[in-house]
């Protein structure tokens, strides 16, 4: 099979251009006049631009919980990935307690097989036992796991003390993959926690108030100090704070490899929206939680200025009725996620490229090819020869206003009901076949 796209802006996280680019079966053959070349199908572009498939470094599909399992599986928000412009996703293996690393990632392997896109996975080792280095390196050498994910939160369930953290860098560091890390201080968010609940304050706002800035930015200061010492990189996930980025930023300029890694929701959306009533404040409940306008804006020139390096979705949503609404009358209940896979890029040209924060490039670079460089995704995150043709026809042009109604993600909630966004992806291309066109 050979196709054509011809007449489009080529953007990659480097440069632009305007040229033919022929698909050969699932790659990219050639980048240039192909006037001349037979193909089985030709795709006009004129007007578009044309990036590499997304990459979501972080999302959450199928993950259980006490209110049961996150709303949208590996079918359904593979689906709504596709419909953002994202093939690739990094979802996570969490073990049981006890379990082996390796036995829980080829089950996670397992559950992912109905998904459309490409998957990959973090492995999250929730305890030190007698094997998990050995683990470890089994999923390095046989199962090309490049990437590790630990929590300084939710400790006592996949949360890890200070001595295991260290373990865990430590094997990292010798097997020459990376650490990902939520950091969040699970010690002053318990103290909080139950301080409320004691005190009758049960809503969504005190979720937030229960996990202040300090909390995140304590966890920041700690992991980046184990991280110099060891002598390893690391990487942040869904930093949330003003603060949290100066640290990051501070580091990286002593030539610490401190990767960080954000959210459309810390870019947008702010900590006003936790207060009403539970219908309206619900959706909200994630973390870290939403912050102040002055985080937002630090975060847009974290992103500008190349401190943070990604932007992922940490997709992870949950019905508001029968599964958020278990926390009706008590904040700690409620399962903590929100969705927005399919809302990534769009959000992120309306409100960055069309309001003049960031470029094309940029987007380029935050929602596909640094996270290609950093997670060793072979052939993916730029439009070039020889590598694999998951591609994204974006049309500047469409416009819409995010709603139930025409989102894709299994939920009857979205934290992005009624933002108006500009450009979509267009088609979308995954290995080389068209499964996308609108």
């Amino acid at each position: 099979m050979k196709t054509i796209i011809k007449n489009g802006t080529i953007v990659n996280a480097d440069n632009e251009q305007i040229a033919d680019i022929l698909i050969e079966n699932d790659k990219i053959s050639k980048i240039g006049d192909c006037s001349n070349i037979e193909v089985d199908k030709t795709i006009d572009a004129s007007g578009k631009f044309v990036i590499p498939g997304g990459i979501d470094p972080h999302v959450h599909m199928h993950l259980p919980t006490p209110a049961g399992y996150s709303s949208d599986d590996f079918e359904s928000g593979s689906k709504a990935a596709l419909f953002g412009g994202t093939t690739t996703i990094i979802d996570f293996v969490t073990p049981e307690k006890g379990q082996s690393l390796v036995e829980a990632y080829k089950l996670r392997v397992s559950e992912a097989q109905n998904a459309h896109i490409n998957v990959k996975f973090h492995v999250s080792p929730i305890e030190w036992l007698e094997n998990t280095a050995a683990e470890m390196e089994e999923l390095v050498i046989k199962y090309g796991v490049t990437s590790f994910k630990i929590y300084l939160a939710y400790k006592g369930a996949v949360g890890l003390n200070d001595d295991v953290i260290i373990k865990v860098l430590e094997t990292a560091k010798k097997l020459g993959v990376l650490v990902t890390a939520h950091c969040e201080n699970d010690e002053i968010i318990n103290i909080l926690r139950k301080k409320f609940i004691s005190e009758g304050k049960t809503s969504p706002k005190y979720h937030a108030l229960s996990r202040p800035a300090e909390a995140e930015v304590d966890a920041i200061r700690r992991l980046i100090l184990f991280a110099r010492y060891i002598e390893t990189p690391v990487y942040i996930v869904h930093v949330s704070t003003k603060n949290g980025v100066e640290m990051i930023k501070k580091a990286q300029s002593k030539g610490l490899p401190v990767y960080a890694e954000t959210c459309p929701h810390y870019l947008l959306l702010e900590e006003s929206v936790y207060e009403g009533d539970f219908e309206k404040t619900g959706k909200y409940v994630l973390s870290p939680p939403l912050r102040l306008k002055k985080d937002n804006e630090a975060l847009w020139n974290a992103i500008s200025d190349g401190t943070v390096q990604t932007v992922g979705t940490d997709h992870c949503p949950f019905n508001l009725k029968g599964q958020k609404d278990k926390g009706i009358n008590d904040f700690t209940k409620i399962p903590n996620g929100a969705g927005g896979i399919e809302h990534r890029m769009e959000l992120l040209y309306t409100y960055g490229v069309e309001k003049g924060l960031i470029s094309m490039q940029k987007i380029v670079e935050i929602t596909s090819s640094n996270a290609a460089g950093i997670f060793r995704l072979n052939n993916k995150g730029a439009i070039k020869e020889g590598f694999d043709a998951d591609i994204v026809i974006w049309n500047p042009q469409s416009s819409k206003t995010i709603s139930l109604d025409n989102q894709h993600q299994n939920c009857d909630s979205n934290i992005y009901e009624g933002f108006k966004t500009k450009g979509k992806a267009e088609t979308v291309i995954l290995n080389g076949e068209i499964i996308i066109d609108s």
